[in-house]
């Protein structure tokens, strides 16, 4: 096998990690190598749960951190010539491929951390986890909450996703719904037999239009949030009056809100309407009311933003462990067909985590 080289330089151990295709759901071979690179320190006590993999020191210490991070991408880019896919390259000084932001750089400073300190100010916990990128259903880090919530237990906890080198507390919670109209099907040649589902479906579209998002400060953060439609179906053939619409509708809530509140919204906006939620996550509120992110902060000498998009940090915050994002690159590259990352911005990351941790 292959092994991680854990002592070079961590942008080139970003790259070299970027280069084996870890897809959501073919973790397995950047798993077993992140298992099997672990597993040689003899200061980390390693469990392993399928393809997510947790890492522990016992150095003794009052307070434990964990810095957490997920193995899989989104899937290649179908683009020809596209940059952003496997292998990596190397152009100038900054590397382009799949996972370059999101986030292979994370995980690359994290296996560094874990090679390096032998000692640190806090015990910390490196989690490595599979299926990120898909349906929460699946996810590797949900799956180590329920079978071994023991192993994430932690003062603080601190997801690599790329924020640009700034600290981004808490998210929004996000939400999916299913808004239905009924009709009756009829030819459409004679049109007044039935009674068009589509075109109820405009006052959806109309109250979406009119609707106005907020923007809510929790604890000292603004968070933007929004309401869109973003898929629409129906009718079953171009000469038959559709007698079924359907619009899928998204809603970005800040976390002043539950999930259940978030709902009361949507229903409360298209009342009368058949609706269903389909899918939802709680958000997180910022995480920085502690000592231990204040002094994150102060490393960093930046001010903290808020994550507009949802992380797991929302299960770390659901586990009673206040977390927050931070790690390298520009994370509006995410998932982009030339998705990248300056070297430089690894190694920043790196820099900044070890001074705090020392």
């Amino acid at each position: 096998m292959n092994e991680l080289d854990l002592q070079q330089d961590v942008a080139l151990l970003t790259e070299q990690i970027m280069n084996i295709e870890s897809v959501s759901g073919n973790e397995q071979e950047l798993a077993d190598k992140v298992h099997h690179a672990l597993q040689q320190l003899a200061h980390l006590e390693v469990h392993r749960d399928q393809d997510a993999i947790v890492a522990r020191t016992s150095f003794g210490r009052e307070r434990r951190v964990v810095l957490a991070g997920h193995l899989d991408t989104v899937p290649l880019p179908r683009t020809e010539g596209a940059k952003g896919t496997v292998p990596a390259q190397v152009i100038g000084g900054v590397l382009y491929g799949r996972g370059a932001t999101d986030m292979k750089g994370g995980v690359a400073v994290q296996l560094a951390l874990a090679a390096e300190l032998t000692d640190a100010k806090y015990d910390v916990t490196y989690v490595f986890y599979d299926h990120e990128e898909v349906e929460a259903a699946k996810s590797g880090l949900g799956r180590l909450a329920k079978n071994s919530p023991e192993l994430l237990e932690a003062d603080f906890a601190i997801l690599l996703e790329p924020t640009n080198g700034t600290v981004e507390g808490g998210c929004n919670g996000t939400s999916r719904f299913v808004i239905r109209t009924r009709g009756k099907a009829a030819h459409s040649g004679r049109a007044w037999m039935g009674h068009n589902a589509i075109h109820d479906a405009g006052e959806i579209l109309q109250r979406l239009a009119a609707y106005q998002p907020q923007s809510i400060t929790v604890e000292g953060l603004d968070y933007r949030e929004g309401m869109n439609a973003v898929r629409i179906a129906g009718g079953i053939a171009g000469n038959v009056i559709p007698d079924y619409c359907e619009v899928e509708v998204n809603y970005r809530f800040a976390p002043d809100k539950t999930l259940a509140e978030a709902e009361a919204v949507v229903r409360e906006l298209f009342d009368g309407f058949d609706i269903e939620r389909t899918d939802g996550a709680d958000g997180a509120k910022p995480g920085l009311d502690q000592q231990i992110a204040a002094d994150l902060i102060k490393v960093l000498g930046q001010e903290p933003k808020p994550k507009y998009g949802w992380t797991d940090v929302s299960r770390f915050s659901a586990l009673g462990v206040s977390a927050v994002n931070f790690g390298p690159g520009d994370a509006l590259l995410a998932h982009s067909d030339d998705e990248h990352v300056p070297q430089q911005a690894i190694r920043d990351c790196l820099q900044s985590l070890r001074a705090w941790l020392r």
